[in-house]
């Protein structure tokens, strides 16, 4: 179709199936207007005006931690408390460089506890002038972590605006003292957010020994801060499992039936040496004295609220991915639990729904692997014989 002006008109060629799908794209943004409405008057009728806000509190509130000792008895740790202690009162001692020392491992695996107990530990409380303990979680803020470390030093938030005062009072505090800074929960994997925190630290210009220890869920904040040793820490054993079991189960006064002794051990296996993982069963079951409930608790059947404080872990470390990654690893869901995934294969499917594509003169295969190991380093996945997933 022309114009008398000799110009294609706009309204050439308009296919049928255009006119089709433009009225179903016209219906259903209709569709969706109405249910904004309806969400907006159902907000409006409870009084909803604040609810995200609140939610975010709650959720930030629960993740923060504090040096205090909040596990009265903790199992298995020993060993990995003696070798940390040995590097900050040995190894690190007469570095002139500021040591890094990160503690890795999976979510629920009891990298805080440890930390409060080589924390609180006397032989470490002696040995350093000050000891610092700062929960940095998913936001690495140099600024925040400055003014937590001033505040934890001075009792006082220093109410500085700019990152250069928030330097000099650091540099202040810190000066000539040998000191032990607990960063708690790290996530940051930028390596320019890192080089500048620890730049302001090394400014200040604190004696031999100084250290910090992080922990972590990411390999690769490790490998961002460039230090060396990490220390991964490993799931408990059997007997460290059961004892621990035991102790928020059973208590110290109830009876250990030989039946319900035979669940929990099967219990405890389903755990596969996480600390988080048997201390919410044991406690859960600690009030509960009929078999049939340990039964449910076996099979997964009463598992609801009780289950939250894990499910808030992994939602943390989901929370955390590169969108690309979260679809990726969300397709996985096609497979059942535990069920055995070829890598090569998953990564194929990976391609052929197009959740991955080449990168410059990266081949898609290639594209797949890196997905692949970032979500394996994040827990997700398990070696075996082959790959299978953990759920």
């Amino acid at each position: 179709m022309h114009s008398h002006d000799g110009h294609t008109s706009c309204l050439s060629r308009l296919h049928p199936n255009d006119i089709l799908f433009r009225f179903n794209i016209g219906k259903r943004m209709k569709d969706i207007t109405q249910r904004f409405h309806d969400i907006h008057e159902e907000k409006s009728t409870f009084n909803l005006e604040h609810g995200i806000t609140e939610v975010q509190t709650v959720d930030d509130f629960w993740r923060q931690t504090s040096s205090d000792i909040t596990e009265p008895v903790v199992y298995g740790r020993n060993q990995d408390r003696e070798k940390i202690v040995k590097f900050l009162l040995e190894d690190a001692s007469n570095s002139e460089e500021l040591s890094i020392f990160p503690i890795v491992g999976i979510g629920g695996l009891g990298k805080t506890t440890l930390a409060k107990q080589v924390f609180n530990d006397h032989r470490v409380c002696k040995h350093f002038d000050l000891t610092i303990w700062v929960c940095v979680s998913d936001d690495f803020n140099t600024k925040t972590i400055l003014q937590s470390i001033i505040e934890c030093i001075t009792g006082q938030n220093p109410n500085l605006n700019s990152l250069e005062a928030m330097r000099k009072k650091v540099e202040e505090v810190l000066h000539g003292m040998r000191y032990l800074l607990v960063l708690d929960d790290v996530w940051n994997e930028y390596q320019e957010k890192w080089k500048q925190l620890k730049g302001k630290l090394q400014c200040a210009r604190a004696a031999k020994g100084a250290t910090i220890l992080v922990t972590t869920r990411l390999e690769e904040v490790a490998s961002t801060m460039q230090t060396h040793p990490t220390y991964h820490l490993k799931k408990l054993s059997g007997d460290e499992s059961w004892s621990l079991f035991k102790y928020h189960a059973f208590g110290p006064n109830r009876e250990e039936t030989e039946e319900l002794v035979a669940i929990g051990k099967e219990i405890v296996r389903n755990c596969i040496g996480l600390p988080l993982a048997i201390k919410t069963l044991g406690s859960l079951l600690r009030d509960q004295s009929e078999v049939r409930q340990w039964i449910n608790v076996k099979e997964g059947s009463s598992m609801t609220n009780e289950e939250n404080s894990i499910m808030r872990a992994l939602k943390l470390s989901y929370s955390n991915l590169e969108l690309s990654l979260r679809r990726c690893f969300s397709f996985c869901a096609i497979f059942p639990k535990d069920f055995a995934i070829d890598k090569e294969e998953l990564i194929h499917l990976w391609m052929a729904n197009g959740f991955i594509e080449s990168e410059r003169n990266i081949e898609v295969e290639d594209v797949g692997n890196k997905v692949w190991n970032k979500l394996y380093r994040r827990y997700f996945f398990r070696k075996q014989s082959v790959m299978s997933m953990v759920w």
